[in-house]
């Protein structure tokens, strides 16, 4: 029982979860641990994702706290019981064992450190209420003691709960610079693992909710980077996932994007019930969608519904590529209407403006540009303002003003460049290039819509290439050698002499799909060398 004892500590020291409960698990089985060690294993449990195996042992320590008149032990298990109860949605349950950590305390009159976690509860529940006044009076006082206390996991938690408070009460700027305070203890180490995870996810929500990409970006690699810190972490690690592929759909590493969808999905499988799995689905759904493949797109989408998560707006996207209009109208009205807070809001009503517009309900769709308008006018952030100039031209294009719509266009596509988001980017360019062919400009029409079906090609955006080679009127040319435009494309940078991982940062994908590209490449041109594929290249001028 000892060696175990020792090994499980020190697993735990190592941060190899699975290590230090198995080890503390054979410990405990030979004889009864104490209340430390008890927390120790508790503590692992819920960051390998056993969350039923947390909760009895988290309710042991509790009880044995008790029985030795450690009230303030008792109070930081029920504060750690009620922290998981409350993250799996159980309010009442969660509820239940704050209200029990609170009577501990007033009872006994106790001045320590989990009084300032049970006020950092309270400020929760003044959260899910929308009380952000006294959420954020709630967290400070959190944070004042745990300063006095010199307890970093406190102070960090505080400082994240009056950063998403600031925000959600308008002072944007302050509210990140107390995030990025807190982000600064987690990345250095100061703060427990049971705790980093919840507020590195924590952050990287917020800068999502102010649409603060690039900043998310940055925060998801750090996230990322953290989990693989920890190859046997269950928690977080399915989130940093799903959060990572948001990110490089955005900038078009699509077939990398799936594959990192699927982990994600993979991950939060085991064990069943964790919240983000319907994220992971609604994510894959949407590659599916992008990449024309209807059949994949529907399933992942019912998928997403049964993890509980909302398969729209991209099911009512998928209906009208799908040519079903009607449908498609019907269904994103009805989430509009049932969104109320400028995030959900903002995410819908891009969808809504281009699904009435095809819908033929242009006063709708202005209404809803001029909402993204006005949203974007309260923010500091590239892609708001790149979402609102886009539907804001595309409906003036549709109300027949194509001089006032190539300003606004050319302004989104910049904004879309800015945020390197390449496919939205080419579906500005045919826009662009409808109105240049409305304003007799031809030849420029011509070459913006060819620059945008070049930029579908490359990422395999079916349904968009389809609709844009009807509205050109052309045909994707045959390529030598049968290569694919992708293909065709790393060929012509692997004559150039560039190396896979150049050519994988040029493109914004992985140094794995290029040497699988590479391969293909190969294969297809029956060459074995770089050097041959090259001088194919050139040979066909391709280069």
């Amino acid at each position: 029982m000892e060696e175990a004892l020792g090994l499980g500590r020190d697993a735990f020291r190592r941060q190899a979860w699975g290590d230090a409960y198995d080890r503390l698990s054979t410990a405990d089985r030979e004889a009864s641990l104490d209340v430390e060690d008890l927390e120790r294993l508790a503590m692992a449990a819920h960051l390998l994702g056993r969350d039923d195996d947390s909760a009895k042992l988290w309710t042991r320590a509790h009880r044995a706290c008790l029985l030795r008149g450690d009230a303030a032990g008792a109070a930081r298990c029920a504060f750690w019981l009620a922290f998981e109860l409350f993250h799996r949605g159980q309010a009442a349950r969660g509820g239940g064992w704050v209200a029990r950590a609170q009577r501990l305390v007033d009872e006994e009159q106790l001045d320590c450190v989990e009084v300032g976690y049970l006020r950092f509860l309270g400020a929760m529940g003044c959260v899910f209420a929308g009380e952000w006044a006294a959420a954020y009076a709630g967290f400070d006082q959190s944070t004042a003691i745990g300063v006095r206390f010199g307890d970093v996991d406190l102070v960090t938690l505080g400082r994240q709960g009056q950063g998403r408070t600031l925000i959600y009460l308008g002072e944007t700027a302050k509210g990140m610079g107390l995030l990025d305070e807190a982000m600064v203890a987690v990345t250095a180490g100061e703060v427990s693992a049971i705790l980093a995870g919840d507020v590195y996810c924590s952050v990287i929500e917020a800068c999502h909710e102010i649409f603060d990409l690039r900043r998310a970006q940055q925060w998801t690699a750090a996230l990322s980077d953290w989990c693989a810190s920890q190859p046997e972490l269950v928690l977080y690690r399915g989130q940093c996932l799903v959060h990572r592929t948001e990110i490089m759909q955005l900038h078009g590493a699509w077939s990398d994007a799936l594959e990192e969808a699927r982990r994600a999905r993979d991950r939060l499988s085991r064990p069943t019930g964790q919240p983000a799995i319907g994220a992971a689905w609604y994510q894959q759904a949407e590659l599916h969608r992008l990449q024309g493949d209807v059949t994949m797109a529907e399933d992942a989408y019912r998928q997403a519904t049964e993890g509980g998560r909302t398969p729209q707006p991209g099911l009512a996207l998928l209906r009208l590529a799908q040519g079903h209009v009607e449908a498609a109208a019907t269904a994103i009205r009805v989430v509009l209407d049932d969104a109320q807070d400028r995030v959900t809001r903002s995410k819908v009503l891009a969808a809504f403006a281009e699904i009435m517009l095809v819908a033929g309900d242009v006063p709708a769709a202005r209404a809803a540009a001029d909402e993204l308008t006005e949203i974007a006018g309260g923010l500091d952030a590239p892609w708001m303002r790149a979402v609102s100039a886009h539907a804001a031209g595309a409906v003036l294009l549709a109300e027949g003003d194509p001089g006032a719509a190539l300003v606004v266009l050319r302004r989104a596509w910049t904004a879309w460049r800015e945020v390197e988001a390449p496919y939205e980017a080419a579906r500005v360019r045919v826009l662009v290039g409808l109105a240049c062919r409305a304003l007799g400009d031809d030849d420029t029409a011509e070459m913006e819509l060819e620059a945008a079906r070049c930029v579908f090609a490359q990422l395999g955006a079916a349904a968009e290439l389809g609709r844009l080679e009807h509205l050109a009127g052309t045909a994707a040319p045959d390529i030598a050698g049968g290569l694919t435009e992708r293909e065709a494309q790393v060929l012509a940078l692997v004559a150039t002499g560039k190396t896979n991982r150049q050519i994988a940062a040029e493109l914004f994908i992985s140094e794995h799909t290029v040497a699988r590209h590479v391969q293909n490449i190969f294969t297809k041109l029956d060459v074995s060398s770089r050097t041959a594929a090259s001088a194919f290249a050139f040979q066909h001028g391709l280069v």
